[in-house]
């Protein structure tokens, strides 16, 4: 499993334990480039999660969609393994 693929699978866990509605996005093919890699909606609110390994960051085209989502009073996130709390505290303060 990648470092990436682990953090996915800790914010699901999350999600789960909340009661959070979210999928994975398909990029490919029909689906938009750049969306995070979690979409979740938690209490009416609609959340953007994206996970990164180490130090890694956003894309242009990935921070433009969190942007969006921001824009949209939505709420966007980025998280890696330091964090990852951020998604629980985001969630317990909706």
């Amino acid at each position: 499993m990648t470092p990436e693929a682990k953090v996915k699978k800790k914010v699901v866990q999350i999600l789960k334990q909340h009661g959070a509605y979210y999928f994975y996005p398909v990029t490919g093919g029909y689906g938009r480039s750049g969306v995070p890699d979690i979409i979740a909606c938690y209490r009416s609110r609609f959340i953007g999660i994206e996970c990164k390994a180490g130090t890694n960051k956003p894309t242009a085209l990935q921070q433009k969609n969190l942007t969006d989502i921001k824009l949209a009073d939505g709420i966007a996130l980025v998280v890696n393994e330091e964090n990852i709390e951020e998604v629980c505290r985001t969630l317990e303060n909706i």
